[in-house]
């Protein structure tokens, strides 16, 4: 499976000189006034944000998406993306600091381990393993083990229950938070812009049974933004491979509690608590429960605290469509699957929050465990020479219309 490599073209900056001449008299040129030094480009990562636009269209009569801000330096997370709403001008889709702020947040610090900060706000990308993997904790309390297929695989404990930083440490959110993105390019298209790069991930830091590569792909135009991942295994040996997004979805309003959800899932993954949100390997029907978010315009998020994941999942048109609407905005925003191998929605919407991240994913929270038994959890077998793309879209309505 192979996707396209465009190139940018640079814009050109033209400088206008103004000439002035004495009254009646020759006189030599005047020095040219001079010009604002250009804003320097913030890197974060070590790389440079890049920020893809368009220009509105619609003199704001129309709903169309305006920019997307990528970093690069930090696995091509999505960090903010903008739309034009009626009434409302340009508004943020995703809950997201300053880039000054990110920038301060994503430092490599203690609270940066593994790249952890990347996934506190904006968009990053989960690959090879999205959610929790849970394992026996090694002696220093550094790493976590499990198997697949036999083979063991040693990966970094990140994380840990919310409540006791010292219990229940695991595995969170894959392996390529803190990743530099290689060969990056910019390139216009038909009403927007195109961004792709690639991060040779290998084997994961040596965490991983072979050697992958990760293309990306993510466009804007005025009615979608489109993200596409292409992991192909270059390595020997098979390998398990799963790929995920963990978009913060603003609530403009700010007023949650009239937000409307919709998830078009059957059933939802049990747990042990919130504070670990471990799988219990339990699936329940969620018809008749807090979970059952299946109505067309979607129920209101009111008071409940969310961090499930929710699966036999119903398409529209071939895509797993949740939505996210938030009426007292006029604003609401399609989260579109269009993979086949994604088969579970993952939703985190605690009540203090204005925000809702939606992360349409392969598998199931840990994929591995003996819970699940002999059951498909998700994760796809890439046999030496072979890809898998993941691949969602994000539309723009109005509540109601």
């Amino acid at each position: 499976m192979s996707i396209r490599n465009p190139f940018f073209a640079a814009p050109l900056v033209l400088a206008v000189v103004g000439l002035m001449a004495g009254c009646g008299k020759s006189s030599e040129p005047a020095p040219a006034a001079s010009q604002p030094a250009p804003a320097p480009i913030p890197q974060i990562g070590g790389a440079p944000v890049v920020k893809l636009t368009r220009p509105a269209t619609s003199n704001g009569q129309q709903m169309e998406f305006l920019s997307v801000t990528v970093l690069p330096g930090r696995g091509m997370n999505v960090f903010q993306i903008t739309a034009n709403v009626p009434g409302k001008g340009e508004i943020p889709i995703l809950a997201s600091p300053t880039l000054e702020e990110a920038a301060a947040k994503l430092d490599g610090g203690p609270a940066d381990q593994n790249g952890n900060a990347s996934f506190s706000f904006g968009g990053a990308f989960l690959v090879p393993y999205p959610n929790r993997i849970v394992g026996p904790l090694s002696a220093d309390g550094n790493t976590i083990t499990t198997k697949w297929h036999g083979k063991t695989i040693t990966l970094p404990a990140n994380w840990h229950n919310s409540d006791d930083p010292t219990k229940n440490k695991h595995a969170m959110h894959g392996l390529i938070l803190a990743s530099q993105t290689e060969n990056v390019q910019t390139q216009p298209i038909a009403d927007g812009q195109s961004l792709t790069g690639i991060i040779h991930a290998g084997d994961f830091g040596g965490h991983w049974l072979s050697q992958t590569d990760l293309s990306f792909v993510i466009t804007l135009t005025g009615s979608a933004v489109d993200a596409t991942i292409v992991a192909k295994n270059v390595g020997k040996e098979p390998e398990p491979m799963a790929i995920g997004w963990h978009p913060y979805f603003a609530i403009p309003s700010g007023d949650r509690k009239q937000a409307l959800l919709h998830i078009p899932g059957q059933q939802v993954a049990a747990i042990n608590n919130y504070q670990d949100v471990f799988p219990t390997g339990d699936l329940q029907a969620v018809k008749g429960t807090k979970y059952d978010f299946s109505a067309a315009q979607g129920n209101a998020l009111d008071d409940i605290y969310l961090d499930d994941n929710w699966s036999k999942l119903t398409r529209t048109n071939g895509a797993v469509d949740v939505t996210l609407a938030d009426p007292a905005s006029a604003y609401g925003v399609h989260i579109l699957g269009l993979s086949p191998e994604i088969r579970t929605v993952q939703v985190y919407a605690p009540p203090t929050k204005q925000f809702a991240a939606i992360e349409e994913q392969f598998n199931f929270g840990d994929p591995f465990g003996k819970e699940w038994g002999s059951m498909n959890t998700g994760m796809v077998t890439l046999e030496p020479g072979k890809s898998v793309e993941w691949h969602v879209r994000l539309g723009l309505f109005a509540p109601g219309k």
